[in-house]
């Protein structure tokens, strides 16, 4: 039986990991099974976020991590959140998140292309 909480002993400190929040190691099979639900393949993902299939190898052997920009690109390929795929991913991986006002600067950047858009749509007109 596997208990909920993995504890991990280094240099004389103990974590507790809650079982349901995060992979200790990276999750192959977990991978793998969304990969094959996408009719997608290792290399596809390897390309995808620029590692070689050797690289992406080590990366399932949990020998390399993945970046937050990585686990983003996993995530949109698998149709998973971030969250879950850094979950699954191992206790080093980063969780992509937004910086603080991005929505707003995003929603700004949304105003000015579309005003661009519009100007350009202006200039074209007979």
């Amino acid at each position: 039986m596997i208990p909920d909480t993995v504890k991990q002993d280094r240099r004389q400190r103990t974590s507790v990991v809650p079982r349901e929040t995060m992979a200790l190691f990276f999750d192959a099979d977990w991978f793998d099974e969304r990969l094959a639900r996408r009719g997608l393949s290792r290399a596809v993902l390897a390309a995808s976020t620029g590692l070689s299939e050797a690289d992406l190898t080590q990366v399932f052997k949990d020998q390399r991590t993945l970046s937050a920009g990585q686990v983003t690109i996993f995530a949109e390929l698998l149709g998973e959140t971030a969250a879950d795929v850094a979950a699954h991913a191992g206790v080093s991986t980063p969780v992509p998140g937004r910086p603080a006002g991005s929505d707003a600067r995003i929603a700004d950047l949304e105003r000015r292309v579309a005003a661009l858009e519009a100007e350009v749509a202006r200039l074209r007109a007979p």
